[in-house]
């Protein structure tokens, strides 16, 4: 027999299905499929289950009893975080597309420091909500899993980590607009070209990053390490590393940022430096978003659908 600790928690509002599974010594998929009624669970292990919840004080279970198959026609959208354009043409698409099936979107954020203490099933309103869409979703592939298996529908818009096979995702090409637009830097004659990427660790920095290493190797070129820089896809971000690019005695002639907000920080440092674009520093963006369009010059950028 298992043996149990007592529980006097007195933190209750901040227990969520991984304390309830490491008390139970079950997965969370498991706990998932037993706070949602499924049949695969065996008795015993769904009284355990229900037992560590009572024991913990979990209350997340947002589940309406008796609901059915009743819907409630709103949809989550997980999101990091509002701001740019990137998250606003990705929120305008959803809201369209909700429009046609006389359903709303429910906006729930996925930023680490407001939601330290509760799981993602909690986050999304279980019960409340019909389903999710998360973007640059970075949870665990555990919790992704439970949460899918539980029988709630997800759809992950350009993950930020791996995600197993069999839940549904939509991302970008990125390994292959990334190559596709150094290739056109290396049309252009240029064969020292500076790269900002993304924060290390993300799965999408990593694609474009290795894009950008495809396409010097197919030509020919080595891999120069201080032309690669790492920023945090903002404006700000970018004009600081692309004014660090640019101090190298062996300055690039071109500089690819792997999103369009570090491509305007590019552009900004060199206003500053006073070189002239494209006639002495060629700059390329990734995404397309509107503003992309608003800058002078025009910045070139590989577009992708938001």
């Amino acid at each position: 027999m298992r043996k149990r600790e007592s529980s006097s928690n007195g933190n209750a509002g901040r227990v969520n299905i991984q304390h309830v599974a490491q008390q139970a010594g079950v997965s969370m998929a498991t706990v998932s499929r037993v706070l949602n009624d499924h049949p695969d669970v065996s008795p015993a292990t769904r009284d355990e289950v229900l037992r560590s919840a009572r024991d913990l004080g979990y209350n997340g279970s947002r589940r309406v009893e008796g609901r059915g198959n009743r819907q409630t026609r709103l949809i989550a959208l997980s999101v990091p975080s509002m701001r740019g354009d990137y998250m606003t043409g990705i929120v305008t698409g959803a809201v369209e597309a909700l429009h046609d099936h006389d359903s709303r979107l429910v906006i729930c954020s996925s930023d680490d420091a407001l939601t330290e203490s509760r799981s993602l099933s909690e986050r999304l309103l279980r019960g409340t909500t019909d389903g999710a869409l998360l973007v640059l979703s970075s949870e665990s592939r555990e919790e992704l899993r439970a949460l899918f298996e539980s029988g709630y529908p997800i759809v992950v818009i350009e993950p930020a980590t791996l995600i197993e096979d069999g839940i549904p995702a939509v991302a970008t090409t990125n390994w292959a607009g990334a190559k596709a637009a150094t290739e056109y830097l290396l049309g252009l004659g240029h064969t020292h070209i500076g790269v900002i990427t993304g924060p290390a660790g993300g799965r999408v920095s990593a694609d474009r990053l290795a894009g950008y290493h495809a396409a010097l190797l197919a030509a020919g070129l080595p891999l120069v390490p201080r032309l690669v820089r790492e920023a945090d896809w903002t404006v700000d971000a970018g004009f600081r590393v692309a004014l660090d690019l640019l101090a190298l005695q062996h300055a690039p002639s071109a500089i690819f940022a792997l999103n369009d907000a570090m491509a305007l920080g590019v552009l900004r440092a060199a206003r500053e430096r006073r070189l002239n674009v494209p006639r002495d520093l060629s700059v390329v963006g990734f995404d397309d978003v509107e503003i992309a369009s608003l800058t002078m010059p025009a910045l070139t950028t590989v577009r992708q659908p938001l």
